[in-house]
């Protein structure tokens, strides 16, 4: 009997070696949570008597938990590695095989998937058509299509007209400067992305009272736009501080309509000067980079100065962590006893944020396992000295003549 309850201990302080030599092994793991070996008393059938003594038959190895406490962050620059910091996994998906991580050292396939080293695919909301997360969940893809351009609509002009300048008579006349006082121009865009150059030139008709006239590319669009200020120098006239011009640009672009706002002009007794210049047009973007939010909104950014959002990170929790079954590559799975899982947006709920450009390191306290080491040294040396006493013990009763 005592060779078993001593093999049993033997056992269980190996077993208490593996579960710490991985530990160890795993010091550089990414996202790794820390093993621990627990062990129960083996204890035999229960046979009444007076004392309700009850023999023991050993120990072994009950379960081996894990600590789930939070790991170092470590910055690395990468532009997708995400560490999550607090509660929650990545979810991740292997042809349709749900898996969870830590490990955020995620990047972009040859068709554009964002993965983890073993081919996983990172799970997140979609967006829309317009760029706002749905609560779809699939695979985060990043574009590698230009951005679209936008043609320009609006402009925003904001100038002063010096109210000092002498009235012109003349009609206005794009290559006689002494028909205009004052221009401004501003880029814009046509429904290809195509620059084009809008000039606006000024010419003073009385007091107060100014003509604009509209140039594209060199090309008068519209001359003969009558605007009025007050004695104060505010804009009086168009009523609604704007004129709308009808632009063709050609080059194969449609026709585009623009809208030019002057609200921010006056006329001040001071020279001329452009203040304000503003349109919402734009080029044709390429992908310059992308970038991760604390809530895990991932943005890819182009040349143009667009941004859009191609999707969100989702996180997902457990109500029983301990329960949860380890999975190849540091993956975890989900079991019966582990719960189902409750899957959000970083920072919502339970489920904690995301830092980009960073890893969680491994969890795993050295000083700690060097102790624990000797201490299941200690354990199996012990074992082995009950053998050796039993076995010493055994041999003098068979030695008794």
């Amino acid at each position: 009997m005592s060779f078993k309850v001593a093999l049993s201990g033997i056992n269980s302080a190996s077993a208490d070696l593996d579960v710490i030599s991985n530990n160890l092994a795993n010091l550089s793991t990414t996202g790794y949570k820390v093993n621990r070996a627990e062990f129960a008393s083996l204890v035999g059938a229960s046979q009444a008597s007076a004392d309700g003594v009850v023999q023991g038959r050993g120990a072994e190895l009950a379960a081996v938990s894990r600590n789930f406490s939070q790991g170092n962050l470590e910055t690395t620059g990468g532009a997708l590695d995400v560490a999550i910091e607090g509660n929650g996994f990545l979810v991740m998906s292997d042809g349709g095989a749900i898996s969870y991580a830590r490990n955020g050292a995620l990047t972009v396939d040859k068709n554009g998937f964002v993965v983890n080293s073993a081919g996983h695919r990172a799970q997140a909301f979609q967006p829309d058509a317009f760029g706002s997360i749905t609560s779809t969940l699939g695979d985060l893809t990043i574009t590698t299509a230009d951005s679209a351009p936008q043609a320009s609509a609006n402009l925003t002009i904001g100038v002063n007209l010096d109210a000092s300048e002498t009235n012109i008579a003349a009609a206005f006349n794009l290559n006689d400067t002494s028909t205009y006082h004052s221009t401004s121009s501003a880029t814009i865009f046509d429904s290809l992305g195509i620059e084009h150059v809008f000039s606006s030139f000024f010419t003073k008709t009385g007091g107060g009272a100014w003509d604009m006239h509209a140039v594209l590319d060199g090309a008068v669009v519209s001359t003969g736009n009558a605007m009025n200020f007050s004695t104060a120098g505010a804009l009086t006239a168009p009523a609604s501080g704007q004129f709308t011009f009808a632009l063709t640009p050609g080059g194969g672009a449609a026709p585009q309509s623009l809208v030019v706002d002057l609200n921010q002009s006056t006329q001040f007794g001071s020279p001329f000067s452009v203040n304000s210049l503003e349109q919402d047009g734009f080029a044709t973007g390429r992908l310059v980079d992308v970038s991760v939010g604390s809530d895990g909104v991932v943005l890819a950014r182009f040349s143009n100065g667009q941004s859009t959002a191609q999707g969100q990170l989702a996180l997902a929790n457990f109500a029983n962590l301990q329960a949860l079954a380890e999975g190849p590559f540091g993956s975890w799975l989900e079991t019966q006893d582990s719960g189902v899982p409750l899957i959000g947006a970083a920072g919502t709920a339970s489920l904690g944020t995301l830092q980009a450009g960073a890893l969680e390191s491994s969890n795993v306290d050295v000083t700690e396992m060097l102790v624990n080491l000797i201490t299941a040294q200690r354990n199996f040396q012990a074992n082995a000295k009950t053998i050796e006493t039993t076995d010493s013990l055994t041999q003098t009763v068979m030695n008794i003549r």
